[in-house]
């Protein structure tokens, strides 16, 4: 909306990826005030699509536990964009290897999503992985080492979106595009 402005910003904490911030603003009507702002380098997720010999699309993720919330959720491969310079698909790529050991053939973006606009300058890049091929597994930290692949047809992961059981944004909406991207490409 136009005539906010952005007056200053002071960092309260610089971690290891992301700085936390607090913003000076001023309303169209002169009114100023502050918000907390996370600043983060942002994420790439990766919906790895196989098929099985009959056709039936097949996903690959990962359950793992998130100490955010001191328990497990299945999710998509993905990771932050934590290596300076590198490309979004490249980061997408080298997650895929870390978390669920795959090795993409061909990469589409899916989306870019805002997952957090009132907390976060985050983006998230959602990438569909086709062709593919097993890889060693390079996982790192104690939550992907102590995590589990999951290889689930495409319609049961939408299914467990509907029904709560996959609740993490970017896994959810990666899954509903990549099944619609996999529909629209069938004959």
């Amino acid at each position: 909306m136009a005539g906010f402005r952005r007056l200053a910003e002071t960092e309260v904490h610089r971690g290891h990826i992301w700085r936390v911030v607090v913003a000076d603003f001023e309303a169209p009507d002169g009114t100023r005030f502050e918000r907390d702002v996370v600043r983060s380098p942002g994420a790439v997720a990766v919906v790895p699509v196989t098929f099985d010999d009959d056709g039936a699309a097949i996903v690959t993720l990962v359950r793992q536990y998130r100490p955010t919330f001191e328990r497990e959720l299945i999710e998509a491969p993905a990771g932050m964009r934590d290596v300076p310079g590198e490309p979004a698909e490249a980061t997408g790529r080298r997650e895929l290897v870390e978390e669920v050991g795959l090795e993409a053939g061909e990469m589409v973006l899916l989306t870019e999503m805002i997952p957090s606009p009132g907390m976060t300058d985050s983006v998230c890049a959602i990438y569909m992985a086709t062709g593919c091929r097993r890889v060693e597994r390079a996982a790192h930290g104690p939550e992907e080492q102590h995590s589990e692949v999951l290889e689930l047809p495409l319609d049961e992961a939408v299914a467990m979106v509907v029904r709560g059981e996959i609740i993490d944004a970017k896994s959810a909406l990666g899954l509903l595009l990549a099944e619609r991207h996999v529909n629209e490409q069938r004959p």
